[in-house]
């Protein structure tokens, strides 16, 4: 049974893609933005304690994209979850929902879920899953050289809000970047810099504006390069 409902949430995950996004608010091009304002589900969100039960039942229609193991597509389409702050989960599935993040393909998924407690439920569940011990890297020939480049770049100016081993802060609402997908990566700071994140951190643009496609190319590579802090699955026999 489980089997099925998988296939056809699979299914549903491939045709969201047309879906539209919700009605977009203000964001980073706007004047009046203010980064990670304090109101609205985000702020009742964080406030419910998240309870693991539920929060599996309602993850069931998330791991069509993410997987059931939160481990994302190591292609970049879908980033991995598991390992990622329940703060940071909270804010991006509230803004999502609330219009000031653009994403056609979660939108229909992330407005099933009911209420600022449901969000709790899934976010804590999500940070109780282990850490897969693969994904995706930049892979070239010169993936040595790119990854040490990244390194200069990261700690001149990445680590000081991403953390020295890209660990992010929860409380400030910064992402763990250590081990997330090169592909992601990559494709979320080209977005970033290019302004097309509608729910960025202005800070981050100032930084991040300045980067040639190479530079973005480095960082990346050097953050898919990091391990994910927490608790690692089990290795395969």
């Amino acid at each position: 049974m489980k089997r099925a409902v998988l296939v056809v949430l699979t299914l549903a995950c491939s045709a969201a893609i047309a879906q539209s996004s919700a009605p977009a608010k203000a964001g980073i091009e706007s004047k009046g933005y203010v980064w990670n304002a304090q109101e609205g589900e985000k702020i009742e969100a964080l406030q419910h304690t998240g309870d693991i039960k539920n929060g599996e039942e309602a993850y069931e229609i998330c791991g069509a994209c993410h997987l059931p193991s939160g481990a994302g597509r190591p292609d970049g389409t879908f980033p991995q979850l598991a390992g990622q702050h329940a703060t940071v989960l909270i804010k991006q599935m509230a803004d999502i929902r609330g219009g000031q993040r653009d994403n056609p393909t979660m939108y229909p998924f992330a407005k099933t879920l009911t209420d600022p407690q449901e969000l709790a439920d899934v976010a804590a569940y999500i940070s109780s899953l282990c850490i897969p011990r693969d994904h995706g890297h930049y892979e070239a020939p010169d993936a040595a050289l790119q990854t040490a480049m990244g390194k200069g770049l990261y700690e001149k100016e990445c680590k000081n809000c991403h953390g020295a081993n890209g660990e992010g802060d929860k409380d400030k609402f910064y992402p763990v970047i250590a081990g997330q997908h090169y592909q992601y990566l990559l494709r979320q700071m080209t977005s970033i810099r290019d302004g097309k994140r509608r729910n960025a951190n202005p800070d981050m643009v100032k930084i991040i504006k300045v980067y040639s496609d190479q530079d973005l190319v480095a960082i990346s590579a050097y953050q898919a390069s990091l391990a994910m802090p927490g608790a690692m699955c089990k290795a395969k026999k």
